[in-house]
């Protein structure tokens, strides 16, 4: 395990290469969920069953050296299932706290949409504060903390929709989709011997990827780029096309993923096409089009695309 921190952008080669020996042909999304970790950020992945998210995740926190738990949502599952509980011991007659899976590094909620929306909401303290407060008594989470959530877009019944709160928690949403036909014939070659996952190792531990997280907010934003950013937003509440438009916290996503991404690609400065690549991922889930544009069939993509047109490119 190579721990050279002056060498950061190598270290990333190394996790990346390391994720892909589990999931094929998917740099994109393997960047992008580096990108919402190094940004301390939480992802969305939403697809079909079966394409890769929850090896995906297993493949990143394991190469990360990240503690990792999975919390598998159903219809009954409660919050204290996910926060933890307090138990009375008897021996010393005082309450103990018993941690739920919310205490680790990366955190799988399987398929979200699947519980109450009282047990979504247990997420949203996590999401956002970096704890949990059980009986009164707040627990800080461990760092860096990342949620990642699968949903399936398919199947809508027995579900609950994630509310617009806890959607604009998530700094990316991600979609993976189905393999080429070349990638998919390489994962079955893969297969044969076993799950490739049983056989990656470490690449990083938990200092080095909290030394580059703090790297990542030295990364220079021009203020051209924060102006592009800023009407790139106000574009999307003044179009009436869009009936919710992104809120600020999105602007501030969009601004610490590009930080983050121009770190990944080895720049300590971003540049408009950073920001251009995330638009999609960053604003696409925290947008509503308005009801005639969606009997009209158009789509959040196509918003989005128009506004990015609408606006000069700056140049630095």
């Amino acid at each position: 395990m190579d721990q050279n921190y002056d060498q950061p952008h190598e270290i990333i080669k190394a996790v990346v290469s390391n994720v892909e020996k589990v999931i094929v042909g998917k740099s994109d999304a393997v960047h992008l969920c580096l990108t919402a970790l190094l940004a301390g950020g939480h992802v969305l992945l939403e697809d079909v069953p079966g394409v890769g998210k929850t090896m995906l995740v297993k493949a990143l926190a394991k190469s990360l050296g990240c503690s990792f738990k999975r919390i598998q949502f159903t219809p009954d599952l409660l919050p204290s299932d996910v926060t933890g509980v307090s138990i009375y011991n008897q021996k010393t007659q005082e309450f103990e706290f018993r941690p739920g899976p919310i205490m680790a590094n990366v955190v799988l909620a399987d398929e979200i949409n699947r519980t109450s929306p009282k047990t979504q909401s247990a997420l949203l303290e996590a999401m956002e504060e970096g704890g949990v407060t059980v009986d009164g008594t707040t627990h800080v989470l461990q760092k860096p903390f990342m949620v990642m959530a699968t949903q399936n877009p398919i199947e809508y019944e027995g579900t609950f929709p994630l509310p617009e709160a806890q959607l604009d928690r998530f700094l990316l949403k991600i979609r993976l989709g189905y393999p080429s036909e070349s990638d998919e014939f390489n994962i079955l070659s893969r297969q044969i011997k076993g799950n490739p996952i049983e056989t990656i190792e470490q690449v990083i531990d938990l200092e080095g990827l909290q030394k580059m997280q703090e790297a990542v907010f030295r990364v220079h934003v021009d203020n051209s780029l924060r102006e592009y950013i800023v009407k790139i937003a106000a574009s999307t509440r003044e179009n009436r096309h869009i009936y919710l438009g992104v809120s600020p916290r999105g602007s501030i996503a969009l601004l610490r993923a590009s930080m983050a991404l121009a770190f990944i690609l080895g720049r300590d400065y971003v540049v408009p096409d950073d920001i251009k690549r995330l638009v999609p991922y960053t604003f696409g889930h925290r947008i509503i089009p308005s009801s005639e544009s969606r009997l009209s069939g158009i789509t959040v993509d196509s918003l989005l695309q128009d506004a990015m047109r609408s606006i000069p490119v700056p140049v630095l």
